[in-house]
């Protein structure tokens, strides 16, 4: 009787070709997900940047502490928000990298303001 050998289940060779199309479709899918997540991931950043430029211009121009001692007055969970300082301008920027960026500027008489934002 003549039948068709199939290959086995553990074959590597079968192994090696599946893995390209696993990567691929959890590719798809990390795309997707970030998609359709966009809009609320960018208004949380823009408000985290915005927060932190405010409270670190507070702190570095009006409390006159060091721009790195001002990180300690961030809320949890603003890990990845970045500051720093021109000294000239008396100004504060925040940043989450490839998101958003916010600046605050002390004004003599009004403390620190947030710049026009960028939409």
């Amino acid at each position: 009787m003549a039948t068709a050998k199939k290959p086995p289940r553990n074959n590597p060779a079968l192994r090696a070709r599946r893995w390209p199309k696993v990567v691929l479709v959890l590719g798809v899918i990390a795309a997707l997900t970030a998609w359709y997540f966009r809009g609320t991931v960018m208004a949380q950043a823009v408000a985290g940047t915005s927060y932190g430029a405010r409270v670190a211009c507070s702190c570095r121009f009006i409390g006159g502490r060091d721009l790195k001692d001002c990180e300690k007055d961030f809320e949890p969970g603003m890990g990845l928000v970045s500051l720093s300082e021109d000294e000239g301008a008396k100004s504060v920027t925040a940043s989450v990298p490839l998101l958003a960026s916010q600046t605050a500027t002390f004004r003599e008489g009004y403390g620190c303001v947030l710049e026009k934002w960028n939409r």
